[in-house]
C-alpha cells in the first residue's frame, strides 16, 4: 500500500473541506463551521506533514519503486544530499511550499501579535484566502504526485501509476540520482529558503485581500511581520543562488545574468521592499490603497515566478520541463488570481475616489 499517496489525497480532500467550512463561517457567521473548518485545517497540515516525513524517508533509503526517488536519489549520494532531493524536483519542492504555509498558517492564528484579531472578519477572510491557495498546491500534488511508483501489470510489465495507492509495487534496484548540477552544498540552503520566502507572501497577500474586502486597518498587524519575514527569505535565497551560479556555473566574475527565473524571482523582491517602506506610513492615514496593492503583486509575481520555473516557455537552468498539465494549472491560478485582485483593487480605487 502507498501511504504516501494516500497521505497526498487526505492533504488534498481535507484543505479544501476546511476551505469551504471557512468560507461557510464567513457567510453565515456560524461558529460551529469555524471550528470544523480548524479542525479540517489541522489534519491537513498534519498529513502534508507525515508524507514529507515520508518522502524524506524514502529518498534516504533510496526505495527506487517511486519515481520521484528513482530520479533524484542514489545510493552513491551522500545523506545530506538524498536529504536535499527533496526539493530537488518538481514534486518535492512543491510539497515543501504547501508544508511551508500550512505551518505558518498555524503560526499566525496562534501568535500574541494577531491573538487581538481572532474570530475577526479580517483573520477569517485571510485564513480562508491561504487555505484555497494551499489547495491549489495540493491539488499540483494530486495531478503529479510525489509518490507515483512502479507497479507489475500482469501481461503488461511495469506500469507507472499517480493514482493507485493500493498496488504491489515494482523492486527496483537503484536510483539514478540527482542532476550532476545540483550536487553542491548550496542546494542543501539555496531552494529551501527561496520556497520559505514564497510561502511567507501568501499571508500578506491574503491579509491585504481580506483588507480590500473589510476596510479593516488591522490588515499590517498580520501583514507586516510576515512582509519582513518573506523579504528577509527571498533576500537570502536570491544571494546564495548568486553564490552557487558563480561557483557552479562558471559566470566569471558575475552574480547575475538575467536569466529568466532569476529576475522573475527578483521583481517581488523590488516590491515587497516597496511595501515595506510604505507600510510604516499607513497609520498615518497614508497608502491606503498603495500597500495592499504592493502586498497582492508581491504574491502574484512569486506566483508568476512558478509559473515561469515549471512552463518550460522560457529557456532557463532552472526550468524543468516542457509546458505540462502543472504548468496549466499554474497558468489558470495566476489568471484568477490576477484577474479578482484586479477587480478589487479597482473597486477600492474608485470607493476611495468617490
Amino acid at each position: 500500500m502507498n501511504v504516501g499517496m494516500i497521505l497526498i489525497w487526505i492533504a488534498f480532500i481535507t484543505c479544501v473541506v476546511a476551505t469551504v467550512l471557512s468560507l461557510g463561517k464567513i457567510i453565515t457567521s456560524r461558529h460551529k463551521f469555524g471550528i470544523l473548518s480548524k479542525r479540517m485545517e489541522f489534519f491537513c497540515a498534519a498529513a502534508t506533514t507525515l508524507s514529507m516525513i515520508v518522502l524524506v524517508f524514502q529518498l534516504l533509503v533510496v526505495n527506487a519503486s517511486y519515481d520521484y526517488v528513482f530520479s533524484h536519489s542514489s545510493i552513491d549520494l551522500a545523506w545530506y544530499y538524498r536529504i536535499s532531493a527533496l526539493w530537488a524536483g518538481q514534486e518535492g519542492s512543491l510539497l515543501l511550499w504547501a508544508w511551508a504555509i500550512l505551518m505558518m498558517l498555524l503560526l499566525m492564528q496562534y501568535t500574541n501579535p494577531t491573538k487581538h484579531l481572532a474570530g475577526t472578519r479580517l483573520m477569517d477572510i485571510t485564513r480562508m484566502t491561504s487555505l484555497a491557495i494551499s489547495s491549489v498546491l495540493l491539488l499540483l500534488l494530486v495531478l503529479k504526485n510525489p509518490f507515483a511508483a512502479y507497479h507489475v501489470v500482469e501481461g503488461i510489465g511495469v506500469e507507472l501509476t499517480n493514482w493507485n495507492p493500493f498496488v504491489v509495487l515494482h523492486d527496483v534496484p537503484y536510483g539514478q540520482g540527482m542532476n550532476p548540477l545540483l550536487r553542491n552544498p548550496w542546494m542543501a540552503v539555496h531552494p529551501p529558503i527561496l520556497f520559505l520566502g514564497y510561502a511567507a507572501f501568501t499571508i500578506p497577500f491574503a491579509a491585504a485581500i481580506a483588507n480590500l474586502l473589510t476596510k479593516d486597518s488591522r490588515w499590517t498587524d498580520i501583514a507586516k511581520d510576515w512582509m519582513r519575514v518573506a523579504w528577509l527569505f527571498l533576500t537570502l535565497g536570491i544571494g546564495l543562488g548568486g553564490f552557487w551560479a558563480y561557483e557552479v556555473l562558471g559566470w566569471g566574475a558575475w552574480y547575475w545574468t538575467w536569466d529568466p527565473v532569476e529576475t522573475s524571482s527578483l521583481i517581488p523582491w523590488i516590491t515587497s521592499t516597496a511595501f515595506l517602506h510604505a507600510r510604516t506610513r499607513v497609520s498615518y492615514g497614508e497608502y491606503g490603497f498603495l500597500a495592499p496593492l504592493l502586498a497582492v503583486l508581491s504574491f502574484i509575481l512569486v506566483i508568476f515566478a512558478t509559473f515561469v520555473t515549471r512552463s518550460g516557455m522560457w529557456a532557463s537552468v532552472h526550468s524543468w520541463q516542457d509546458f505540462s498539465q502543472e504548468g496549466l494549472v499554474i497558468a489558470i491560478f495566476l489568471i484568477v488570481l490576477t484577474g479578482s485582485s484586479a477587480f478589487l483593487l479597482v473597486r477600492r480605487y474608485l470607493e476611495d475616489e468617490k
